[in-house]
């Protein structure tokens, strides 16, 4: 149902020429932003991997949970997620009764698109005895599939939070997989998804640059590759790397995750040296293209327009709901 949806909004977007709307270059977008959120009554959320103008406007930044629950709190009538599909979906599942926008319906991930639903739920009736913890970034449909959602900030705590006899399915990063059960010691049924950036990065680059700068440290998110961990200083959700950088007595960080990142880490900490991890390609950063889909303008004509609107039916709201509410009772229960 999702699916359809989705594909019939993006079907619609050539006919409204949306993409295609011409930005007068004189307007000053961060000013007209600004006005358009008072008069419309929105909050702007912006994920750390967006480019440094959007976060600059942005209400909050964050990752992507977080995000969706701060909008949840607030009373503003229109949730603006620059971010991607996956992201938004959650805002509109913790916010029904708000609208939700998303700058660019075709800002998908690649991690997410890596467990289609129909397929996942073969999977799963494979293995009927096995509880399915998903990592949150996938599909609404994905999280209607599961029964427990975590993050990477919380999946070690919530996969100990389980009697050791569980038998567990972990979804859809294999690598964050891995992580956890090499942190845990469980022995995991694993989907095999991951995410195209955090897969990307070059061990022979990064080894290179840690020669060039032997003082710096090797920071990684757990999405990377198990061999880039075995070397990493530290490892941890991209709020964790954030706050490690600005928190460590270190004073230069070789960084591996999207590059987004460095703008939050360049404000609050601006005496450090921060350095993206080379990816395995010829560029000397590590964008994710599906998150450099959203730009200002597009923000801005969002805005302005109201579209595109991120649409879900109540039926699979509730279902996705469901194991991020179990998630949320965990936390509670055991202080994650």
């Amino acid at each position: 149902m999702l699916n359809e949806i989705f594909e019939k909004a993006v079907d619609k977007l050539p006919v409204l020429g949306w993409l295609d709307l011409d930005v007068d270059p004189t307007l000053d977008l961060v000013s007209e932003i600004e006005k358009l959120k008072k008069e419309k009554n929105a909050v702007l959320l912006a994920h750390y991997y967006q480019t440094g103008d959007i976060q600059d406007v942005a209400d909050y930044i964050g990752d992507s949970l977080g995000l969706s629950q701060q909008a949840a709190g607030t009373k503003a009538d229109i949730i603006l997620f620059a971010g991607v599909h996956f992201m938004a979906e959650t805002a509109k599942i913790l916010s029904p009764e708000k609208k939700v926008l998303l700058p660019d319906l075709k800002a998908g991930c690649s991690l997410a698109d890596s467990a289609p639903a129909n397929l996942f739920a073969r999977f799963k009736a494979d293995h009927p005895d096995h509880l399915v913890i998903t990592y949150i970034n996938c599909t609404a449909e994905i999280k209607a599939l599961s029964d427990i959602i975590c993050t990477s900030s919380n999946a070690v705590q919530i996969v100990e939070s389980l009697p050791k006899a569980q038998k567990i399915i972990f979804a859809p990063d294999k690598n964050l997989g891995a992580y956890i059960s090499k942190k845990t010691g469980r022995d995991m049924v694993l989907w095999n998804g991951s995410c195209m950036v955090h897969e990307i990065f070059s061990m022979e680059k990064i080894l290179r640059v840690r020669m060039d700068h032997p003082e710096a440290a090797f920071i990684a998110h757990p999405e990377c590759e198990a061999e880039l961990l075995q070397i990493a200083d530290f490892i941890g959700s991209t709020t964790a790397l954030l706050k490690y950088a600005v928190n460590s007595d270190k004073q230069s960080f070789i960084v591996a995750t999207e590059t987004g990142i460095l703008h939050q880490m360049e404000k609050a900490a601006p005496h450090k040296t921060f350095i993206p991890a080379p990816p395995n390609n010829h560029c000397a950063c590590n964008d994710c293209p599906h998150m450099k889909r959203n730009t200002l303008e597009k923000v801005y004509l969002a805005l302005k327009y109201e579209q595109p609107e991120l649409l879900m039916a109540e039926e699979l709201r509730l279902k996705a709901l469901k194991p991020i509410q179990r998630m949320l009772d965990l936390s509670a229960q055991f202080g994650l």
